[in-house]
C-alpha cells in the first residue's frame, strides 16, 4: 500500500537499526563501564524516594525484593529514569490520575525465522478493529536466520495493567491472522514459533505540567509514559539524554541545566504523547482503512494520492523529533527502533 524508505537511504546521515533491547543495553552497560569504571553500575536495588537541600539531593534504595534498607547515594542532581512505574514520579506528582487506556491491546514475541523482504524491512499491515501486524528482525544469527519481533494489536475492552512481563495467551489473538499466509511471511506460523508471548495494553499518561524540582528531574518513560507505537519511548528518551547532556554541559549550575533541558524537552513529548493519541506513525493504515470501509482495492492511487501519503509520514516524523531536517541540525541522534 505505502512503502518508504529509512536511515541512509531516505537521506538521514546514519544508518535505520532494529536491535533487541537487550542487545542495546549491553552496548550501554559495556561503554558506561568502559568510560566510568565496573562499580559505576550497582545492581539488586530499587529507588524509593530522593530528598534534597540546597546543595545536593540524597537517594535511598531498598533491595530489588524491598526486603533490605539500601545505603543512600547523595549527588549534585538526580535523574530520575526508573521508567513507567518511577517511584520518583509519584513522589514529585502524589496526585497523579490512573493510565489512560487507549481501547487497544498488544502481544508481542520473539520468533527465529527466515528473513522476509530486504532483510531489514519494518511491516505495518491490518487495522485494529480486525487486527493489526508490525514486524522486523531485530538481530542476525550466524545461520543466516534471525530473530523477528512481531506486534499483535486488536481493539480490546479496558484494560489497564501496566506489566511488561504479563503473559499473554496464543488463543486470545490468534484467530484475527490465521489467514495471513503471505508467499515472504507466514504470520501465523510465525507466532505460534515464539517461545514466548507477552501481553500489554496500550496506555500512556497525561503530560505533566513539570518534570523538574530544584536538583531533581524526570526522563524517559518515567517523564512522558507513551502509547508503545514506533518504538517512541526509547526514541524519545534517547532524545531527553542527548538534551541533558547538551545543557549540563552548556551550563556549570545543575539547577540552572535541569530547568533548560525541561523547557527543551517538556513541550517536544508533550506533542509526542497528544499525537499518538490522535495522528499517530501508522495513521496512513487507519486513513486508508477508514475511505475504503475496509473492501479491497485494486490500487492504492484509487483511494488516497502517493503526495498525501508522503504527508501524513512527514507530518508525523516532524512532531517527533525524526525528521531529516532535525537530525541533520545535530542536536538530536539518529532514530532507533527497539523491541524488548
Amino acid at each position: 500500500m505505502y512503502r518508504e524508505p529509512s536511515g541512509r537511504q531516505a537521506g538521514y546521515e546514519y544508518p535505520q537499526y532494529s536491535i533487541h533491547r537487550g542487545d542495546l543495553h549491553d552496548v550501554l552497560l559495556g561503554t558506561v563501564r568502559e568510560r566510568l569504571g565496573e562499580d559505576a553500575v550497582l545492581l539488586d536495588r530499587r529507588c524509593v524516594r530522593v530528598e534534597q537541600d540546597e546543595n545536593a539531593a540524597t537517594v535511598y534504595f531498598r533491595s530489588s525484593g524491598g526486603d533490605t534498607e539500601l545505603p543512600a547515594v547523595r549527588a549534585r542532581m538526580v535523574i530520575a529514569c526508573d521508567g513507567i512505574h518511577s517511584a520518583i514520579r509519584r513522589q514529585l506528582h502524589p496526585g497523579e490520575g490512573e493510565p489512560r487506556y487507549s481501547g487497544i491491546n498488544m502481544w508481542r514475541g520473539v520468533t527465529r525465522g527466515r528473513p522476509f523482504l530486504s532483510g531489514a524491512s519494518m511491516v505495518r499491515a491490518g487495522w485494529i478493529d480486525q487486527g493489526k501486524l508490525v514486524a522486523y528482525p531485530i538481530r542476525n544469527l550466524a545461520d543466516g536466520t534471525q530473530l523477528l519481533n512481531w506486534v499483535a494489536e486488536i481493539r480490546t475492552p479496558a484494560d489497564e495493567r501496566r506489566d511488561w512481563t504479563r503473559r499473554g495467551r496464543l488463543e486470545d489473538f490468534i484467530g484475527a491472522f490465521e489467514d495471513w499466509h503471505f508467499d515472504w511471511l507466514d504470520v501465523p506460523a510465525m507466532m505460534r514459533a515464539s517461545e514466548t508471548v507477552l501481553e500489554y495494553p496500550m496506555v500512556d499518561q497525561d503530560p505533566l505540567d513539570r518534570w523538574t524540582f530544584g536538583r531533581v528531574t524526570l526522563l524517559g518513560d518515567a517523564a512522558h509514559p507513551m502509547v508503545p507505537r514506533g518504538s517512541n519511548g526509547a526514541g524519545q528518551a534517547i532524545l531527553d539524554a542527548r538534551a541533558l547532556s547538551r545543557h549540563l554541559t552548556d551550563s556549570p549550575d545543575a539547577v540552572t541545566a535541569l530547568r533548560a533541558y525541561e523547557a527543551e524537552r517538556l513541550p517536544a513529548t508533550t506533542r509526542v504523547v497528544l499525537a499518538n493519541r490522535s495522528t499517530p506513525p501508522d495513521l496512513i493504515i487507519h486513513e486508508v482503512w477508514q475511505r475504503t470501509g475496509d473492501r479491497p482495492f485494486t490500487a492504492i492511487e484509487d483511494v488516497i494520492k502517493t503526495e498525501e501519503l508522503a504527508q501524513i509520514s512527514q507530518r508525523y516524523k516532524e512532531v517527533a523529533g525524526y525528521s531529516t531536517e532535525a537530525l541533520a541540525s545535530g542536536s538530536r541522534p539518529a532514530g532507533l527502533r527497539s523491541a524488548h
